[in-house]
């Protein structure tokens, strides 16, 4: 059952709380991905948790819902060349900040819960970074299981265009397979060239185009 711990002393302050979190950090592979969500205040969907502790289905299933009870949802995606451009924590506050932003044109929040210890640059409202906080409140579990899902939907359409990769079976971790995928096969545009073992392929050809 998911812990509401953060919510509930963060709805006696404020009625506009968000939570935000971010998906595929660690990949090799395909962007960053983060979301804001706000419910109503004192809202309780029991099943929603750390998207990590929920199976592809279920987070498949609760995303419907958590979009429909939601007062507004914003996403921020940031492409694997950016990453590679700056670093992954700017690259996900990034995210996080798009995420915010695209929130309050439907709602504005009057606190943001984030997941992790650093604070999102520039954001106008207040802020509140906790360690964990996906599996301490409702806010920021749903907002992992959106950019989760959503992340994961894009994954999945890229085997349309690189399918010799397999994105949508590891989407685009670094698991032995797509490890396997990345030596036989070389770079994709997807792929983050400052993360290793993507580093180690540089001097391998590098697939533009569509792999037949």
């Amino acid at each position: 059952m998911q812990n509401l711990n953060l919510d509930r002393e963060a709805w006696r302050r404020v009625k506009l709380l968000c939570g935000v979190d971010e998906a595929g950090r660690g990949a090799l592979a395909g962007p960053v991905v983060a979301a804001a969500v706000v419910f109503p205040p004192w809202m309780n969907m029991p099943y929603v948790r750390d998207s990590k502790k929920l199976t592809p289905r279920r987070r498949e299933e609760l995303f419907d819902d958590i979009v429909t009870k939601a007062l507004g949802v914003g996403v921020g995606f940031i492409p694997a060349e950016e990453i590679d451009e700056t670093n992954i924590l700017c690259a996900a506050l990034k995210a996080m900040h798009y995420a915010c932003r695209r929130l309050a044109f439907r709602v504005e929040p009057e606190l943001v819960l984030i997941d992790g210890n650093q604070t999102i640059p520039e954001l106008p409202w207040p802020q509140e970074p906790f360690p964990n906080a996906d599996s301490n409140s409702l806010s920021v579990a749903a907002a992992s299981v959106v950019a989760k899902v959503l992340r994961d939907r894009y994954m999945v359409q890229l085997d349309d265009t690189y399918p010799g990769y397999e994105f949508s079976r590891h989407k685009g971790y670094s698991t032995h397979h797509h490890v396997e995928c990345l030596r036989r096969l070389g770079l994709s545009p997807e792929h983050r060239r400052s993360f290793r073992p993507c580093a180690e392929c540089k001097s391998t050809e590098v697939h533009d185009i569509e792999i037949t």
